[in-house]
């Protein structure tokens, strides 16, 4: 960009507040930041951001603007109030993740007032965020991402275009499915190892240098199941099932039976019912041995 743009962050949450941050620190024009979480804007205010008072000063502010919400009403209902203070021209770039339609029927509503819309669901972990490493997958005109790539890269040290409006979130979506299932056939094996008189640790170590490793494995395994810890503050499994109904819609639509993302949903929805459901997802391997 040859123009430095004043730039919008809202939501600053467990992935927004550290993706916030970078940007500011990495941006050399004004952020104008808004969370409804005073604790969470006070964070990243302290970090040189400009403390905004609503999602409508953040637009009035902002030539483009980055949102980092729950799902994909909250991405609606923010829009709608961007649409109705951003000028013309105004860049909204989503980084949550949410259903591909959603995605689709937010650009087509505010491309009626002139304003242009990225989805950019992001992936890897909680310290890839803070590190400014996470992977970014972007559905854009290749246009608009000419515009919003530099940007990213304040956040993510991959950033890939997917292609049209929407199809970042297909491609976070499958990207999340297949980990969740990893993580679900994880730990099943792992209790498997471990009652056959493998220790949990060996088995990540010796899998790790065959052809069943994986970044699940090295990260999930190896961190959070092997050492049997699960932080309430970390991912829980109500996000997970959030984003595999979205997975689950989206392969219907498409004329799939995804069986391999529906038992893995079973697991994520036993969690829930049996009281773990806060715990960071892995946690799901509580379930298997206990049986």
């Amino acid at each position: 960009m040859t123009h430095t743009p004043t730039l919008g962050f809202i939501g600053l949450g467990v992935m927004g507040g550290p993706m916030s941050r970078n940007v500011v620190r990495k941006h050399p024009a004004p952020v104008h930041a808004f969370d409804m979480n005073p604790a969470a804007l006070d964070e990243t205010c302290a970090a040189g951001a400009i403390a905004a008072a609503s999602v409508g000063d953040v637009a009035k502010a902002a030539e483009v603007v980055f949102l980092s919400l729950p799902g994909g009403k909250q991405v609606a209902a923010v829009c709608a109030e961007i649409a109705a203070h951003a000028a013309p021209g105004t860049i909204v770039v989503d980084l949550s993740t949410t259903s591909v339609a959603e995605a689709r029927r937010v650009a087509a509503e505010l491309a009626g007032r002139d304003i242009a819309f990225a989805d950019a669901p992001v992936a890897r972990t909680r310290q890839a965020a803070q590190d400014g490493t996470l992977s970014i997958m972007v559905g854009a005109s290749e246009a608009l991402f000419a515009r919003i790539a530099p940007l990213l890269h304040y956040m993510g040290s991959d950033v890939t275009l997917c292609g049209e409006v929407g199809c970042g979130q297909v491609v976070k979506l499958i990207n999340n499915t297949l980990l969740f299932e990893n993580v679900a056939a994880i730990a099943e094996m792992m209790v498997v190892a471990e009652r056959a008189g493998v220790a949990p640790a060996k088995l990540v170590e010796a899998v790790g240098l065959g052809s069943g490793n994986s970044f699940a494995l090295q990260n999930h395994g190896l961190k959070a199941m092997v050492p049997r810890q699960f932080p309430e503050k970390a991912f829980p499994s109500p996000y997970v099932l959030k984003d595999l109904a979205y997975a689950l819609e989206l392969a219907g639509e498409m004329g799939v039976e995804p069986r391999m993302a529906n038992r893995a949903a079973e697991y994520y929805k036993a969690a829930v019912d049996s009281g773990i459901g806060d715990k960071y997802f892995p946690a799901i391997i509580e379930l298997v041995d206990k049986k």
